[in-house]
């Protein structure tokens, strides 16, 4: 595929507050006359689904984009439109678009069969590659997703400690069932939740000291993923780990995103031992998947060969294309150098955006470890889901649909995820974009915040 887009230079002028939204209501008029069969295919969805949507993270007003096919690291849409993909797949694109080495593993569990009731030949593999890649993970079990491997290991630790309550933190996103992105989702599962700050180390201390005895677990992403890519401080979560064990409760790190920040996942990079790890995403190869794992004792209450075993299902936990697929995926391409490597292309390519940024006195700071980052507009630096959320949404509205003008394809809340694909080249070419975005919305881009 090769992008077709012409970068398109917008000049706009006047009041601050007039100019952002006459040139959001531009780029959504052009928007729409650039994607007609996107806006059909949308309508048609709408007759048949609620709001033409299944998964809500991919929904975006006038209408979504159609993604007809990818390649590499590359997608192009309904309307034939070519884009560079820097949204990964929310994380779990990790190997790209149609792998070879992923696509072969998956045709040769194709050719045995897909549901074949019972252990198969894939599964243990897997679960080795798992347990010696994390080392706080003795042993592990499979689930279909993440949101899945967060209840089962906040269930797990609820059993295991017998206790009720669990701290989480505001800007956090376990799933679909367990959301705190506004404080606490309606949907979420009915645990007795005590809700802190991200970052807020006293907060966090006190939280956990007044709950303690009650505590069964501290759920917590080592860097906020959905929450705006804010990296958790060492003095942050190290509190965590204290407290947890001080008061016999389980630290839950939630690794979804984050496992890929490191060849043991960021907990290794932090040198910080949780009592259980959920994963996802790319570990099953980009397929459907999750995992939860980590200290023996607390895994062994779900062996069958205990008569108090703890029951666990799901038909697809270890369906052989995942297995087929995730081993592939983690001990022949997603190697230690390979992650090493990818995430020093990450870190490189945010420290050049940022320079940038301050070249320009734009009020845009992109935040993340490694290959993940998230744009924000805040005058002020963004270190916690507070400071992401006073910034103007507006400018990070235009930032998307700008994006797309240039042949940049990424989250509609400016979060990136870097496959393996990603090269220079394509680097180069978001760095281009950037800095033809900041050229070109110059007079909107002085350093403020405020969502006004």
């Amino acid at each position: 595929m090769t992008t077709r887009h012409q970068p398109i230079r917008h000049q706009p002028s006047g009041a601050a507050n007039i100019d952002i939204e006459a040139a959001l209501a531009e780029v959504r008029e052009q928007f729409v006359a650039r994607n007609p069969e996107s806006r059909k295919q949308h309508e048609a969805a709408c007759a048949v689904m609620p709001g033409g949507n299944t998964r809500s993270v991919l929904f975006y007003a006038p209408f979504p984009l159609v993604i007809a096919e990818g390649r590499g690291c590359r997608v192009r849409d309904a309307d034939g439109h070519d884009y560079v993909d820097f949204l990964g797949e929310y994380t779990a694109g990790l190997f790209g678009h149609s792998h070879p080495v992923i696509r072969a593993a998956i045709d040769r569990a194709l050719d045995a069969g897909i549901n074949l009731a019972g252990h198969n030949l894939l599964e243990a593999k897997l679960a080795r590659a798992v347990c010696e890649r994390f080392p706080s993970i003795d042993l592990v079990r499979f689930t279909n997703s993440g949101t899945e491997a967060n209840l089962m290991a906040v269930a797990t630790a609820v059993v295991a400690t017998g206790r009720s309550k669990v701290l989480v933190f505001k800007g956090g996103y376990h799933g679909g069932l367990l959301s705190f992105g506004g404080g606490a989702s309606r949907l979420n599962a009915p645990y007795d939740l005590v809700i802190g700050t991200y970052n807020d180390v006293a907060e966090a201390e006190r939280l956990v000291a007044a709950h303690g005895p009650e505590l069964a677990a501290v759920l917590v992403e080592p860097m906020l993923g959905s929450g705006g890519c804010i990296p958790g401080t060492a003095e942050f979560l190290g509190a965590l780990r204290a407290g947890a064990t001080r008061h016999g409760a389980l630290l839950i790190f939630d690794e979804v995103m984050t496992s890929r920040l490191a060849p043991g996942g960021l907990q290794e990079a932090l040198d910080i031992r949780p009592d259980l790890t959920t994963l996802g995403k790319y570990i099953g190869g980009g397929m459907s998947f999750g995992a939860f794992g980590g200290r023996e004792d607390l895994m062994a209450l779900y062996d069958p060969r205990r008569p108090d075993a703890l029951q666990h299902a799901g038909t697809f936990n270890n369906n052989v294309l995942t297995m087929a697929a995730g081993h592939a995926g983690l001990t022949e391409i997603f190697t230690p150098a390979a992650v090493q490597a990818l995430n020093q292309r990450g870190d490189d390519l945010r420290q050049q955006l940022n320079r940038l940024c301050r070249k320009h006195e734009a009020c845009l700071e992109f935040t993340g470890i490694g290959s993940l980052m998230t744009a924000h507009f805040s005058s002020t630096p963004v270190r916690s889901p507070a400071d992401a959320a006073a910034g103007d949404q507006r400018l990070k509205e235009l930032f998307f649909f700008d994006m797309l003008d240039r042949g940049i394809y990424l989250a509609r809340r400016a979060m990136m995820a870097l496959s393996l694909e990603i090269g220079d080249a394509e680097c180069a070419a978001m760095v281009d974009a950037v800095e033809d975005f900041l050229v070109s919305r110059r007079s909107l881009l002085a350093s403020r915040g405020g969502s006004a």
